[in-house]
């Protein structure tokens, strides 16, 4: 249940601390936490078992509605709660059109070491992410694929980017994702007979569609700007494209996983 006391002030020091978590990864890190915003993506969350520490809810936005499924989400192990203005609650709100509901949350810290692969994992493997939106969506399309898991090989932003929370709709729950090095993750993949495949362009790319991605797979994705690195392109099994037939040469990163996953999906039946 709601604190007695309303925030109203944004000098209270749980609203100032709100502010530092979702500007600044360092202080994601150091304190271990992130921030959720929306009841759909902390729905999500509260499933995929990620412990919810705080909840700052506004009335006005929220309604009677969403904080009577709230309190039965939570049931008899509330999370502390706290009332939040108006004019507060949208000094720390990231989004357009908030419902009102932000929480603090400890992510879950996944490792290679700790991943349990079935017989034929398909796991995405992105290099250099940059863009939380991208990432969001990947995760999404990882989701909806049931894929294994989602590499990151030297990320340039924190996984737990509150925007990458929301771009992945909470999805980041609910797939295990590992911030890891180009290194690691070439040995793991060897160590467990795990077939890597380079979305590139090269002479010695195949169009996706010859390949058969039944057994392990790893789909090696690059940045948009750069694409992969050539240590990482050249150390791959297989370099494959996605045939353009129009003006452009390439697809957005986060389109073009979608593609190359959900043909892996359709081979495996």
């Amino acid at each position: 249940m709601p604190a007695p006391d309303p925030i109203t002030s944004p000098q209270n020091p749980r609203i100032k601390n709100l502010l530092k978590l979702q500007q600044k990864s360092s202080e994601r890190r150091e304190q271990g936490l992130t921030i959720i915003e929306g009841h759909r993506e902390l729905t999500i969350a509260h499933g995929a078992g990620v412990p919810i520490t705080a909840l700052f809810v506004c009335p006005e936005l929220a309604g009677e509605v969403r904080q009577r499924e709230l309190q039965a989400l939570f049931g008899s192990r509330q999370p502390e709660w706290f009332e939040v203005s108006k004019a507060v609650f949208e000094k720390v709100a990231y989004r357009e059109g908030s419902d009102g509901v932000l929480a603090l949350a400890k992510p879950p810290r996944h490792t290679l070491a700790g991943l349990e692969l079935p017989a034929a994992p398909l796991l995405l493997v992105l290099e250099a992410v940059e863009k939380p939106g991208n990432l969001g969506a990947i995760l999404r399309t990882a989701d909806a694929a049931q894929a294994t898991a989602v590499i990151v090989c030297d990320p340039r932003t924190d996984l737990y980017n509150p925007n990458a929370i929301r771009s992945s709709i909470g999805c980041i729950f609910t797939v295990p994702t590992v911030a890891t090095t180009r290194d690691e993750l070439l040995a793991w993949c060897q160590q467990h007979g795990i077939r890597t495949y380079a979305a590139a362009l090269t002479e010695r790319a195949v169009p996706y569609t010859t390949c058969d991605f039944r057994g392990p797979t790893a789909l090696v994705m690059g940045t948009e700007a750069d694409g992969l690195t050539p240590e990482l392109m050249q150390a791959c099994d297989q370099t494959i494209i996605i045939p353009m037939r129009g003006a452009i040469d390439s697809l957005n990163v986060s389109t073009a996983t979608a593609i190359l996953t959900f043909e892996a999906v359709r081979q495996r039946g």
